[in-house]
């Protein structure tokens, strides 16, 4: 019996021994984020139409205690209005974001915290709309309490651009961006391609205009034809004509386009939370329950002997 409960001790320090550490990161992050005094503390913005419990909803997936402090503002139908062209002021808002801002030169990172409830916008979509607004060099996370398809967070996110940095986003290019959004999910849900693959056409695309810098619209049509056919994807004549009209608008833009490649290839589909790796294996996690479980089948099974 004594050499048993030498076995149990000895099986209870092991145990520690897992958890502890497990503890200590958990600790680690009580730590809240140091104020940037360079480029400011993040901002988030709300959707209008969150109810209270939507809102701490929000605040929960987008990390807000995190913050030593942070600025929040409220976006409406009205912001809507204000950015996009021909928009509903009444539409109803609730995809909500957190913007950190980031030294130059660092691109854009963008994470969808709660992908279940953002429908249609992938992280490079935002990603690409963003660019095509005028908005660079941040850290983007977006959540929303219910699923939504996500189109209101990319005003959000203008709004908090403007509030942070004290610039005038280009109204002509904020609505140039939102028909991208509406472009690139529509590709993704009628022409039988992927959300990736939408993703990367758009951004091939770009990067052949901005080298190429075409005169007209015919040259921009043939610059998505030859894209379309290198990623073999075939598109209804429909949503073609959209494509080359979208690309037309963007290539008339007042950007300067030597900047995108840069930009584009620092752009990541998801932003790793700290320790966000160790959370999500789900192999290490599952070898610590097997090991509980072993335990405590041995550990019974000597008291059953007795």
């Amino acid at each position: 019996m004594k050499q048993k409960w030498i076995a149990l001790v000895a099986a209870l320090v092991l145990m520690l021994s897992i958890v502890m550490p497990v503890s200590t990161f958990a600790a680690t992050t009580e730590t809240k984020n140091p104020i940037n005094e360079k480029l400011g503390v993040p901002i988030v913005v709300y959707g209008g139409n969150l109810s209270a419990d939507e809102k701490e909803t929000v605040k929960i997936a987008l990390r807000v205690d995190k913050e030593t402090e942070v600025d929040e503002i409220t976006i409406t139908g009205q912001d809507l209005a204000k950015y996009i062209k021909d928009s509903n002021p009444s539409s109803r808002m609730f995809s909500s974001a957190k913007i950190t801002r980031q030294d130059e030169g660092k691109g854009l990172t963008i994470s969808i915290v709660t992908p279940e409830n953002i429908t249609q916008v992938t992280s490079e979509m935002y990603a690409s709309a963003m660019l095509t607004a005028g908005i660079e060099d941040a850290i983007v996370e977006i959540a929303a309490p219910k699923p939504v398809t996500g189109h209101s967070a990319l005003v959000g996110i203008y709004k908090a651009y403007e509030a942070k940095t004290g610039e005038t986003l280009d109204i002509e290019r904020t609505d140039v961006a939102n028909d991208e959004l509406s472009v690139a999910t529509s590709l993704a849900e009628s022409a039988g391609v992927t959300d990736e693959q939408v993703a990367e056409l758009l951004t091939q695309i770009k990067q052949v205009i901005a080298e190429n810098k075409p005169e007209s619209k015919e040259e921009v049509q043939q610059i998505v034809e030859e894209q379309l056919a290198k990623f073999q994807i075939n598109l209804s004549d429909a949503d073609r004509q959209l494509l080359v009209d979208l690309m037309d608008r963007i290539s008339n833009l007042n950007i300067d386009f030597s900047k995108w490649s840069d930009q584009l290839s620092d752009l990541t589909a998801k932003f790793d939370e700290k320790f966000g790796a160790i959370l999500e294996d789900e192999g290490f996690w599952q070898s610590v329950k097997n090991f509980f479980n072993n335990l405590i089948d041995t550990v019974s099974s000597w008291f059953s002997k007795e």
